[in-house]
């Protein structure tokens, strides 16, 4: 089964599914607020998606010599398909870090809430509310993407490799979340440290350490592991930096959030890292419109008129320069490791797919 197909997508929302069915007996007893709860995680999983994580660590469990027929595959999709847990609770908190009102054209998970609480005439304050309920229920899928992954039927000789880099996965992630927001507050407008945050925030648990969980539960030599590592580092930098542009210049019934939405939530994203930088040493005009306009509520004409200024002050043209690069250093090290024939074409498919997104 190739990761990224319709058949691979299915398998892993019938493993997620069938997860969800053997949470009942312990959600059920907590009554209907936790049921709930509990629903709406398993409506947010199940929503779509490509399914791009658990697909780099299929995919790289398949490179280091993984049997997609052997006794052990189901397991292996098991757990892979517990990443999808690990980003439904990123992304439940990030749209509360973030202050975002829908993802995909749906009311955010605390912003659902919110309403509910509003809805039912409830005491206290509904924003309060739901924002609480919103932080649990991205740490109930937390909780459950370690269940899953122990309930996956892995070999334990496979959890003991796994353990450890799923260990290293989530610090990242949560670590390139608070440099986000450390980085914001703190006004770092560095291109250094909007790097970092991508390496850390995104490449890390999207591209380089799925690969490696996949490498580890196949027991890959460390050179594979270092390339998958590689590899990942890269193309996931490049995919966050396609999201940026994406973000400020992307069309909404594509990314599912509004249009220059980044702009507003004042992101320090490369994109504007670069943009500063330039702006300092030719156009200090340019300069003070985007600090002063940067995480403010801006009018559509607005978006409008920053896009152009990014634009003609060479950012985008150096954001994409970074991806094409990123890209072709991704694609050589996948190419010259010991990975096998099949899933270097699929990496390298993934791989364009992830970084040539269209708007």
């Amino acid at each position: 089964m190739k990761a990224g197909t319709p058949a691979f997508v299915q398998a892993v929302e019938a493993a997620l599914t069938d997860f969800f069915r053997t949470r009942r007996a312990a959600v059920e007893p907590l009554g209907p607020v936790f049921v709930q709860a509990a629903e709406t995680l398993v409506l947010f999983v199940l929503r779509g998606g490509k399914r791009t994580r658990p697909a780099f660590a299929w995919t790289g469990w398949l490179g280091a010599g993984g049997d997609p027929t052997g006794p052990d595959a189901a397991a292996v999709l098991k757990a892979c398909a517990a990443l999808e847990l690990v980003q439904a609770c990123a992304l439940i908190h990030d749209d509360i870090i973030d202050s975002s009102r829908t993802r995909r054209r749906f009311p955010t998970v605390h912003v659902d809430f919110e309403q509910r609480h509003r809805d039912r005439g409830w005491a206290g304050d509904s924003e309060h509310f739901g924002t609480s309920v919103a932080i649990l229920i991205g740490d109930l899928a937390l909780a459950w993407a370690d269940d899953m992954v122990h309930a996956s039927g892995l070999e334990p000789a496979a959890i003991a490799r796994f353990a450890p880099v799923w260990a290293l996965m989530r610090t990242e992630v949560l670590g390139g979340q608070l440099l986000d927001i450390n980085g914001e507050a703190g006004g770092d407008e560095s291109v250094a440290a909007a790097l970092r945050i991508n390496r850390y925030k995104t490449a890390a648990y999207t591209v380089e350490r799925p690969l490696h969980l996949g490498a580890a539960i196949a027991d890959a030599e460390p050179r594979l592991v270092e390339d998958y590592r590689t590899f990942g580092t890269d193309i996931g930098i490049a995919f966050q930096l396609r999201d940026d542009l994406l973000g400020v210049f992307g069309d909404p019934a594509v990314t599912g959030k509004p249009s220059g939405d980044d702009l507003r939530e004042g992101k320090r994203t490369v994109l504007i890292a670069e943009a500063l930088q330039r702006a300092d040493r030719t156009d200090p005009d340019a300069a003070a419109l985007l600090r002063a306009s940067i995480g403010t509520d801006l009018t559509a004409d607005e978006v409008e008129h920053l896009r152009a200024v990014l634009t003609g002050l060479g950012a985008v043209d150096e954001v994409e320069r970074r991806i094409t690069d990123l890209t072709e250093q991704g694609l050589a090290a996948i190419e010259s490791s010991s990975a096998t024939q099949a899933a270097k074409q699929q990496l390298r498919a993934m791989a364009l797919a992830a970084t040539r997104r269209a708007a």
